[in-house]
């Protein structure tokens, strides 16, 4: 009988659709897990995950059970077994599935049973739901392979047990979401163990891929509930984790390190560095360009970006008009002072003078008004776009939640661009983020310690400065009013009624809801951005552009 185990936990990055490449890293993870009888890799680790519909394409099914078969008969040489996460296909059906790979062999396969299909996740529309499966057997030790979504499911763990799993192994493709941590360990994996009686093993990945962003956080719980392992967040790490059977049988995990996850709001604005220097760096680009106006969105998304990829790959330009104040000026240049970023500055006035030109005629008899502030911003968009074009650095948005919310926010402006850091902050959030950044420094940042923008730019009143003297507040309610309406309207669903309720005043709330709903067309055409919260606008809040329905 099997008396101890060494299992290791390769908490790991992975790219979309790079099979080989995927494949090529777990084997040289495997080589430093040297010593070790098994090791263990996130969810669809071959692939990428989500997958979307790319795993529809036969050519990427059929390659990926070339690179599985390459990875099976690498175990000929008698090192780690592999539990590998992969796309297998059967009767005509895709199956999400994790596969056992040990001498030389594919020794067992199991397959996903619970399918999310909720928010960011529409696993049904791609795969099939497996079997309540049976627990593998690995040299003398039954081992559940609950994947992902499945442990969430008691039914699906308490199969196991029945059917005589000794450990629970738990390959994760679980996004970070504020507060997401405790919901996993405290509510979900400290439930399976006390429904069970046995330890558990979760293993995240980490990474961005696209909006969503992945936190590692990977740890192991024993059958008493007490965690012996607790993995860093965000970083690419390795643990060989003890395992031995106790005098009654049962499987504990000898104790290992405990790493301090990061508190709010870190965790938050460590998951935009991942998210954006991810997106960046794995599609190519050189660095990225932005506006910075002096505002405090700018210069977030500004602090953001060089702490994903350092000042060097970050340009920043003030594009002044003149309704821009002195203020903004000497903030931008401070701003990119602090951070050590290159700063051009462009002058819009000939560009608006041109085009007040050109529409001169067809404008007669109609007094200047959102129109030409529109205009404003849309040279400012066109002149960054074409710095972008010219030298190959993505542009980078700068609008929060609070703005593309009620759409008070440009599109073919201020909207135009590849990513954006900020799109699921609202405004309230980006004032705590950039309190905290001035404050604190970023554990996977680039950028250094100190203040990254002058305290002026966090005290001074919100303004697009496209007309004299304007200010947010003039078109909107204050954001510490504001956000709270629109946080229960978007994460919420909740009725104007409910928000009155609550003390908010009707007249307020109808008007947002009614903002909130007419500004759809331009979400579908906003550029993505890291996922935050529960219900971010593109995949988890999906509402059709032409809509009658108010609560009002």
């Amino acid at each position: 009988m099997t008396e101890r185990l060494t299992i290791a936990l390769a908490q790991l990055s992975q790219t979309m659709g790079d099979l080989a490449g995927n494949a090529d890293a777990m084997l040289a993870w495997r080589e430093k897990a040297a010593g070790a009888d098994l090791i263990v890799f996130p969810e669809l680790q071959l692939i990428g995950y989500p997958p979307e519909d790319l795993v529809l394409k036969p050519a990427l099914i059929e390659r990926a059970g070339e690179q599985l078969l390459r990875l099976a008969k690498a175990t000929a040489d008698g090192g780690p077994a592999m539990l590998v996460g992969t796309v297998i296909a059967a009767q005509g059906l895709l199956f999400n599935c994790v596969a056992l790979l040990d001498g030389g062999e594919i020794k067992a396969v199991r397959q996903k049973r619970e399918l999310p299909n909720y928010g960011t996740f529409d696993e049904k529309r791609l795969f099939a739901p497996g079997p309540l499966a049976d627990p593998v057997d690995f040299r003398g030790v039954k081992l559940g392979l609950p994947i992902c979504e499945d442990v969430w499911y008691p039914f699906v763990c308490a199969h196991l047990r029945e059917r005589g799993a000794e450990i629970l192994i738990t390959p994760n493709g679980s996004p970070y979401e504020i507060g997401k941590d405790e919901r996993r360990m405290s509510q979900v994996c400290a439930a399976r163990v006390r429904e069970t009686g046995l330890p558990i093993a979760y293993l995240n990945r980490v990474g961005g891929q696209d909006e969503l962003v992945f936190d590692g956080a990977s740890f192991v719980m024993n059958a008493d509930g007490s965690v012996a392992w607790q993995m860093a967040d965000w970083d690419e790490a390795l643990v060989l984790t003890q395992w031995e059977r106790a005098d009654e049988g049962g499987w504990h995990c000898v104790e290992g390190e405990r790493h301090t996850l990061d508190p709010h709001p870190e965790d938050s604005y460590n998951a935009m560095v991942v998210g954006l220097r991810d997106y960046v760096n794995r599609n190519r680009f050189p660095g990225v360009v932005l506006g910075l106006s002096g505002g405090i969105d700018s210069a977030l998304s500004a602090a953001i970006a060089v702490d994903a990829l350092g000042a060097d790959r970050v340009w920043c330009v003030m594009m002044p008009s003149r309704f821009t104040g002195s203020e903004s000026l000497e903030d931008a240049a401070e701003c990119a002072r602090m951070l050590g970023v290159k700063l051009d500055t462009i002058v819009i006035a000939p560009a608006m003078e041109a085009l007040d030109g050109m529409l001169a005629d067809v404008f007669t008899g109609r007094s200047p008004d959102l129109t030409e502030e529109n205009i404003q911003s849309r040279i400012r968009g066109v002149t960054l776009m074409a710095i972008s074009n010219k030298y190959g650095h993505m542009l980078l948005t700068t609008g929060n939640k609070s703005e593309m919310s009620v759409g008070y926010a440009t599109i073919y402006g201020d909207m135009a661009g590849g990513y954006s850091v900020l799109k699921d902050a609202y405004k309230t959030t980006v004032f705590d983020l950039s309190r905290w950044r001035n404050e604190h420094v970023s554990s996977i940042g680039l950028g250094t310690a100190g203040p990254v923008m002058p305290e002026r730019v966090i005290t001074k009143p919100p303004t697009a400065e496209l007309r004299e003297n304007q200010k947010d507040e003039d078109s909107l309610p204050p954001y510490e009013v504001l956000d709270p309406i629109l946080y229960g309207l978007v994460e919420q669903e909740l009725s104007v009624d409910a928000l009155v309720a609550r003390g908010f005043e009707r007249e307020t709330v109808a008007r947002i809801e009614q903002l909130l709903y007419i500004a759809e067309y331009k979400r579908r055409q906003a550029p993505p951005g890291v996922k935050l919260g529960s219900r971010n606008f593109g995949r988890d809040r999906r509402y059709p552009i032409t809509n009658a329905f108010r609560t009002s």
